[in-house]
């Protein structure tokens, strides 16, 4: 029996539900339209946001009023519980506007998929607004001994995104009875996640970077805090409290990732177009008239590889992905193989995007190095976003070996 059938909902023959696909499309739309009615005051804030490293308070109140952070939170406590594919043309539509926004909303939204995996009445009490937002890292654990009902954390976390707006941050951390670490079945050590308020966590300002300056993903720290061990979860093996697509799939969060670089690579492209038409040719010959950059066939040859990188990276993206939401929909776990081609999409969508943004920034000539020139930003900021390590170069291995029929070697992030 599929999930739909579980929770009776009419599914149709291609598993998804006739409601709440019609929802889906009218929450898509009204979101989207409300992201893009906000681009503009985005752009607008450019500066602002380089020179403060971080997404000033108001944008984040527009993010919030769009429903930007709501969109992985349940319908029945008044979120939008949108369908990833949705969440992947949200992120993308801000990423085109500003990076940093992108990544802001991929991050933030993070927790309305990890609450899935606490007791749900905890849950509701903890995001009582749907549109608090949650800092996440994945980073290697802190340490936390058990105590009777819970567990007393210390640590320290890098890659905090969106941490300065955030209701809620969570990190993990290895868990230790008295001083010894506690051991899994298989003889692994246990690490959980856990959920902290952001007034019992320390920001220490280390976000000084190449790019995505505006994320502010600073580190945080706590030092013996204690966290209610119904406020934690193992997401390696989870017990999973709120049934629906969205929640049946651990990592699903991961999967937004690719919506990130297809923004920039596609905002990158909107700006060469608008460059390259209003930009002269600095080298001409002296009968060449007044050419645009746009006249020359090395730009014309440029964009067109561009496109090409960017569209069909994208196209890769929404079928592999898409492939997994379907089986979801229909109430099945992903494969290995369908889970392997999905990371392949998304490794392979930063790295044709970087690819793409980097032909585009030569093919502008000397004026793109310097700092301010919007491909100067675009460079910097999907170089940064290629270093995650969910598009570590390793997952070309790790995918490589089940295409192989070999069992993947890299854990949780798969």
């Amino acid at each position: 029996m599929g999930i739909a059938e579980k929770i009776g909902v009419k599914t149709d023959s291609v598993g998804f539900t006739t409601i709440a696909r019609r929802d889906q499309r009218t929450i898509l739309t009204r979101t989207l339209d409300a992201v893009r009615e906000l681009a503009p005051k985005i752009r607008a804030a450019r500066d602002e946001i380089e020179e403060g490293r971080r997404l000033p308070l108001h944008i984040v109140a527009e993010m919030q009023r769009a429903g930007v952070f709501r969109m992985a939170m349940p319908r029945a406590w008044g979120g939008s519980e949108l369908n990833l594919l949705s969440q992947l043309r949200v992120i993308e539509a801000l990423s085109i506007a500003d990076a940093s926004a992108g990544w802001c909303a991929m991050i933030g939204t993070d927790g309305g998929y990890l609450s899935a995996y606490i007791d749900q009445a905890v849950a509701r009490e903890m995001y009582a607004d749907v549109d608090a937002v949650t800092a996440v890292t994945l980073a290697p654990p802190g340490k936390a001994v058990k105590t009777k009902d819970g567990f007393t954390v210390s640590g320290r976390w890098p890659f905090a995104s969106g941490c300065q707006h955030a209701s809620w941050f969570v990190g993990q951390f290895a868990i230790f009875d008295g001083d010894s670490p506690r051991l899994q079945p298989d003889g692994v050590p246990e690490a959980r996640f856990g959920f902290i308020p952001a007034n019992e966590c320390e920001i220490i300002d280390t976000w000084t970077t190449n790019g995505l300056r505006g994320s502010g993903s600073h580190d945080w720290t706590v030092k013996d805090r204690f966290i209610p061990e119904e406020r934690t979860l193992n997401l390696a093996a989870p017990i999973q409290y709120r049934k629906g697509p969205l929640y049946t799939l651990p990592n699903l969060l991961l999967y937004k990732a690719p919506a990130v670089a297809l923004g920039i690579a596609r905002g990158a492209i909107d700006d060469f177009v608008a460059l390259a038409s209003n930009k002269p040719v600095t080298l001409k010959s002296p009968s060449a008239g007044k050419p645009m950059l746009r006249d020359e066939t090395y730009v014309q040859c440029a964009l067109a590889q561009a496109e090409a990188m960017v569209s069909s990276a994208r196209g890769f993206v929404f079928e592999a992905v898409g492939d997994m939401w379907n089986t979801l929909l229909r109430g099945d776990f992903p494969t290995l193989m369908q889970r392997a081609r999905g990371r392949i999409a998304i490794v392979h969508a930063s790295t044709a995007c970087t690819q793409a943004v980097e032909i585009l920034y030569k093919a502008s000539g000397g004026s793109s190095v310097y700092t301010g020139h919007t491909l100067d930003r675009r460079l910097r900021d999907i170089q940064t976003t290629n270093q995650h390590v969910v598009v570590s170069l390793k997952t070309w291995e790790v995918t490589g070996r089940v295409l192989l029929g070999l069992e993947p070697n890299y854990g949780l992030l798969f």
